[in-house]
């Protein structure tokens, strides 16, 4: 399972390239693409390798020695055998997106699964990892220094402990090292809150609507449909699902609240400059006809929302947008001057 998003294209290419052409376990990949980005991936892969590689297709059966490609604004999950794709409700904002994947192969194959987070932005893939390693997979993440966006790797090394930490260069080594001395096979982990999960990203509107059941009830509503979040924690991991099915990391969501933070603020300053301007409209109006004294008035509420609107212009000026990467990097610094 590789899951990869900004700077993920050229990580993915080195790693095919370097498997060995009789590799004989699948290989998974969801890259985060816009929906009409045109897929260019399988062909681009197939000239690196004699493994073949394609979009999948709903209800394939899965075979060895074969290289799946989460087709553009489709989620790829894997259910006993098969493939399954969904155009279900998008998770951090993505559709594909990594934990979805993650999340459904840990649930169908446990010990037997191997995730591997690469080059991306944010924290998609995190909790998907977190699911494979609980459940008794293999974990990998190309080390941050390699990647050319280190967040997805930063979080995921953050809060999963993961078995491999390397560059692009060596992950196919470990893989064939992993494949070479053979996994055990336990007995697979099938919790309910997973599988309503699974049954969420498909779009089943009974499993979305238990969102509650997965976690608990948040004060955060959902900012693609407005809906209520649950709170869902594993591990160290808070992330947030809406009764309709969207899913977000907590850095996503921060991330996405900031956002409308400062959106707002240029909505409040639009209707401020709007505000002046039909003041000062109806200021000169009433001066046309004589009436000095309510023109004046006009005149002074339009300055009066003038010096707001300022003060609003200036906000916008100093807000930064808030992430969880950006927050670190601050933490971090602190933690360096506090040694001195």
């Amino acid at each position: 399972m590789i899951g990869a998003s900004a700077g993920g294209f050229e990580a993915i290419k080195k790693i095919v390239a370097d498997l060995p052409p009789d590799f004989r376990p699948p290989v998974f990949i969801v890259w985060h693409t816009g929906a009409d980005v045109q897929g260019v991936m399988p062909g681009v892969l197939n000239k690196l390798n004699s493994i073949h590689a394609a979009h999948a297709t709903h209800n394939e059966l899965i075979k060895p020695n074969r290289i799946y490609i989460a087709p553009p604004d489709h989620h790829l999950l894997l259910e006993d055998g098969y493939i399954k794709l969904t155009h279900g409700p998008k998770e951090n904002y993505f559709r594909p997106a990594v934990d979805p994947l993650f999340r459904s192969a840990a649930y169908s194959y446990g010990t037997r699964v191997i995730g591997i987070v690469l080059s991306g932005g944010l924290d998609d893939g995190t909790a998907g990892l977190w699911r494979i390693k609980n459940n008794g997979g293999s974990t990998i993440v190309q080390d941050p220094e390699d990647a050319e966006a280190r967040s997805m790797p930063e979080s995921a090394l953050r809060e999963v402990e993961v078995d491999y930490c390397a560059p692009v260069s060596e992950i196919a080594g470990i893989l064939t090292k992993i494949e070479t001395e053979g996994i055990d096979i336990n007995a697979v982990i099938k919790d309910k809150k997973t599988e309503l999960e699974n049954r969420s990203t498909t779009g089943d509107k009974q499993a979305a609507r238990k969102s509650f059941e997965m976690g608990e009830l948040s004060p955060f509503t959902c900012p693609d449909c407005r809906g209520v979040l649950s709170k869902i924690v594993e591990g160290g991991i808070s992330r947030y699902r809406c009764h309709t099915g969207h899913a977000f990391s907590a850095d996503t969501l921060l991330a996405t609240l900031s956002r409308r933070v400062e959106n707002d603020l240029y909505t409040a300053l639009a209707g401020m400059d709007e505000s002046i301007w039909l003041l000062n409209h109806m200021g000169d109006h009433l001066a046309e006809i004589n009436q000095t004294q309510e023109a004046a008035l006009y005149f002074i509420k339009a300055k009066e929302t003038e010096g707001h609107s300022d003060l609003v212009r200036g906000t916008i000026k100093n807000y930064k947008q808030l992430t969880n990467p950006k927050v670190q990097i601050e933490v971090n610094n602190l933690k360096n001057e506090t040694k001195y």
